[in-house]
């Protein structure tokens, strides 16, 4: 893939409690138009959703988000991660990530992390998290000084609020956990999803 940021303009965030769901919600997101996916490796099923996803939802981009050591870079690629986000990073992550094999977004919340990152080559970036840490007028400032890197803001965003995220320059998409309510996961409403996945999708600029 030529870059994370451009699948689509949301990557739904998921979190996953029961693997079962795994595949038919992969399903409604993409038939809804956002084929990057990232599952939380916040539940003990989120590395076996992941596995089920890459191994049953081919047309699926299905990617590992919360890793926070080499331990869990390495668990996600063997599960079939095609990428990888961080909610921060540590040099010692960022070694994992980059050997990782796989395209990541290490996240950033402020201008030092953010050059750290630039220093190491990395030009694209989960902004996180992006509400609490300023939001649109600190992405916008950011773009000033450092013009040449592309963000994924998550963290507080809402249908209603992407489009004005999406329309900086220097973002390139941003991450929702909107896209798939717990309770619509719980009772299997997957039309739901799949009605609120082509609502974001319709958001590209």
């Amino acid at each position: 893939m030529s870059s994370l940021l451009d699948i689509a303009p949301v990557i739904p965030v998921v979190v996953i409690d029961d693997p079962e769901t795994a595949v038919p919600l992969a399903r409604a997101l993409v038939a809804g138009g956002l084929p990057a996916i990232e599952v939380t490796l916040r539940t003990a099923a989120a590395l076996d959703a992941i596995a089920r996803i890459a191994a049953e939802v081919p047309e699926a981009v299905v990617g590992a988000g919360t890793v926070r050591t080499p331990a869990d870079v390495a668990a996600s690629v063997a599960a079939g991660s095609a990428f990888l986000v961080s909610p921060g990073t540590t040099p010692g992550l960022l070694d994992a990530l980059e050997a990782g094999g796989v395209p990541f977004l290490p996240g950033a919340a402020t201008a030092s992390e953010v050059m750290a990152l630039a220093e190491r080559g990395v030009t694209e970036m989960k902004f996180f998290p992006a509400e609490a840490a300023g939001g649109l007028p600190y992405l916008k400032a950011l773009g000033g000084p450092l013009p040449r890197i592309r963000f994924c803001p998550t963290g507080g965003i809402r249908l209603a609020t992407a489009p004005d995220y999406l329309a900086l320059p220097n973002v390139g998409c941003v991450g929702g956990t909107w896209l798939t309510p717990a309770d619509a996961l719980a009772t299997g409403d997957y039309p739901r999803i799949e009605k609120l996945a082509t609502e974001a999708a319709a958001l590209r600029r």
